[in-house]
């Protein structure tokens, strides 16, 4: 070729645009898993000066949040890319905490996503590069409502791997290196996450088993914390003025419950944690402390006032039965309840012989009598002024008590309806006492049935022995429960029957055969049908035939179906189902005997004034103190039980420690008597008998 000849330039091929990303792409890859389809997108942000988190690349979530809800056998390849594009944009921070804005899933971060699809990894991850492990999800799909819709965890990270079941996460958002967990943070209902916990709980054995061990890693690793000291964590109180114990119990947790109040841990660093102390084994009789922190009632809204008021919790009776609540109820009775409640059935009894007295003594004709200036007349007067007062105080107890606890059907069955019969039993006789001041002479009929209520009122007083109790209780069910029903049915056929005999039933007699009354007074009205009918059923009835009847055979017809429906098929039922409901429930009356008791305990303190009250209560704990003074002092409740599936052979203290050792020393306080856990009393001296409890008298 002729080097003077000019080269022929061949073109060159067009440089490729640069690719461009939309929400849809990157969402699309995220859901894939494609870390390839995401290739250029940190050149094209950094061309156009955007950031993941530009409003143009969410939907509401961010792609972060997408990539995370698309996990494939726990991995998405896009997620590593995504993190480093936006540390690269400087916007990493801002990506990891972008929460949800759709209102059903609101305030959900990329943290709440990893830990409810179970991945560590990522959790970590995330915590690594910056997650607010305070952030809260409030959206409605986390707000557990009383129509069971909803996911509530708690609504914090934290909260969400203590309530799935995930103790490694847990252990790690409350021990990683890079930032600290406040444990202590509640959400927008002021729970924490051991008020979560508590929720979440149910009374299945592995759910107990799980939610406890996750429960007290949480406390240990908060004693651990440098914020720990000065912060007891289970003291915390949600809106409701709740602690987690105390939502337990207002729950019905009752495994959980258990657990929280014997709780007790071996390990010397752990055991000020525990609420429950081993003070010494002599085979299988243990003799424990036991923690009444927020037990008692010398504190607002304590768990005993919310057990036995509480009418809507379940499992009340057997949550009672729990250590230290049963032995500590019993040592109230044994100290001061059994006499206050002699005392006011002494009151009561004399009461009722005053109310009756007066109604005996009532005067004939139109109300309101001249006071006679006689010695009777003046006791008289008095008499009717005491029954009015009792009346006025059985209505004043009876709207308190329906404030505290608002009567409904299941808590008469398991309560009783003690407290509505003398609420009624005050009412009607204030009603009564309203008729005689406005001059009528009826005012005698309400008078005699507030008498009657009265005197049923008595049978309250049989709670304070133990079998009459019991048979009470099982009277109460079978009333409220089959004998209600009975009542229903019976009513019914009782109504009708009555309603259509009176329809035979002509003005006049047209004719008087043999066998057949003239008496007018017989199925003369529906009332007196009525109690007729009601008499052929019980068997206390005659079997009048009336001459002025229109259709005889119809009678006979109805009179005999009446009777085989009624006296042979609905009493005969009747009794078959009283029978077999009294096997089914005399194994539980015991419990409903003991809560009912427990009501008149806590009705009577209610009534002390407040420094006896105090005064009663300091009687039945002692007053310990951890730690050489560093903590408040505790009360503490002594119950001596045995546990034969526990022996221990040896004879021994179990906490015996060194007196000088700061972290196992229990010290009390009362006058000038100091004594050590390892000391308090000689060992054989405490043993009286198997199933004897006893305590130790704050002096």
């Amino acid at each position: 070729m002729d080097p003077n000849e000019s080269a022929v330039s061949v073109p060159k091929e067009p440089a490729a645009a640069p690719q461009t990303f939309t929400r849809q792409k990157i969402f699309r890859a995220t859901s894939e898993g494609d870390a390839s389809k995401l290739d250029g997108l940190l050149d094209f942000l950094l061309a156009h000066d955007k950031k993941l988190t530009s409003p143009e690349f969410s939907d509401g979530k961010t792609a972060l949040l997408n990539a995370l809800l698309h996990l494939k056998n726990g991995k998405n390849d896009t997620i590593q890319v995504l993190l480093d594009i936006a540390e690269a944009t400087g916007d990493l921070e801002k990506l990891v905490n972008t929460p949800y804005t759709d209102p059903y899933y609101k305030g959900q971060t990329a943290l709440h996503v990893a830990i409810e699809r179970r991945s560590f990894d990522h959790v970590k991850l995330l915590v690594e590069k910056g997650a607010d492990m305070q952030a809260k999800a409030t959206g409605r799909f986390f707000q557990y409502d009383a129509a069971g819709e909803g996911f509530y965890f708690g609504e914090l990270p934290l909260s969400m791997a203590a309530c799935t079941n995930q103790l490694d996460i847990v252990l790690f958002l409350l021990e990683n290196p890079h930032r600290g967990v406040d444990v202590t943070d509640k959400d927008s209902r002021g729970n924490t996450v051991l008020h979560a916990l508590a929720i979440i709980a149910d009374n299945m054995e592995e759910n107990t088993e799980e939610v406890t061990q996750i429960y007290d890693q949480i406390l240990i690793c908060h004693s651990k914390s440098v914020e720990a000291p000065g912060v007891d964590l289970e003291a915390i109180r949600n809106n409701q003025g709740l602690t987690p114990l105390k939502l337990t119990a207002k729950l019905g947790r009752v495994k959980l419950f258990k657990h929280l109040l014997q709780r007790e841990f071996e390990d010397a660093a752990t055991r000020p944690l525990s609420r429950k102390f081993t003070e010494w084994v002599y085979g299988p009789v243990h003799s424990s402390l036991y923690d009444t922190s927020f037990l008692d009632t010398n504190e607002p809204n304590s768990v005993l006032e919310l057990l036995v008021f509480g009418s809507a919790i379940p499992n009340r009776p057997a949550m009672l039965r729990v250590e230290p609540l049963n032995s500590l109820l019993e040592q109230k009775w044994d100290k001061y309840a059994a006499k206050l409640f002699l005392i006011n059935f002494l009151v009561y009894m004399t009461y009722m012989v005053i109310f009756t007295s007066v109604a005996f003594r009532r005067e004939q004709g139109v109300p309101p009598f001249p006071v006679e200036g006689t010695v009777p007349g003046i006791l008289h007067l008095s008499g009717e002024l005491i029954s009015l007062i009792g009346a006025a105080y059985f209505f004043y107890k009876g709207v308190i008590s329906f404030v505290i606890s608002p009567p409904n059907i299941k808590a008469l069955y398991v309560d009783g309806y003690g407290e509505i019969l003398y609420f009624l039993q005050g009412s009607i006789l204030l009603i009564s006492a309203a008729m005689y001041g406005c001059g009528l002479k009826h005012y005698i009929g309400p008078a005699v049935i507030s008498l009657v209520l009265g005197w049923i009122n008595t049978l309250h007083y049989s709670g304070g022995f133990k079998k009459l109790g019991i048979y009470h209780i099982m009277m109460q069910r079978m009333i409220l429960g089959d004998f209600l029903r009975f009542l229903c049915i019976y009513a019914v056929f009782l109504f009708g029957f009555s309603a259509a005999i009176l329809v035979l039933i002509e003005d006049a007699p047209h004719e008087h055969d043999e066998g057949w009354s003239s008496d007018l007074s017989i199925f003369s009205h529906l009332g007196e049908t009525t109690l007729d009918l009601f008499g052929i059923t019980i068997g206390m009835g005659t079997l009048h035939f009336p001459g002025h009847i229109a259709c005889k055979d119809v009678f006979y017809f109805l009179l005999i179906l009446y009777v085989i429906l009624t006296h042979i098929l609905l009493l005969t039922m009747l009794i078959a189902v009283m029978g077999r409901t009294v096997d089914r429930i005399s194994t539980d009356s015991e419990d409903i005997w003991k809560l009912q008791r427990a009501l008149a305990i806590l009705n009577m303190e209610r009534l002390l004034p407040r420094w006896l009250r105090t005064k009663l209560i300091s009687r039945v704990a002692m007053t310990l103190r951890f730690g050489g003074g560093k903590q408040e002092p505790r009360k503490f409740f002594r119950v001596e039980e045995i546990n034969w599936k526990k022996w221990r052979s040896d004879l021994s203290n179990v906490h015996r420690e060194d007196p000088e050792s700061n972290m196992m020393r229990l010290e009390m306080y009362g006058g000038n008597k100091r004594s050590e856990l390892w000391n308090l009393q000689p060992l054989l001296g405490r043993l009286r008998g198997w199933n004897h409890t006893e305590l130790i008298n704050d002096p």
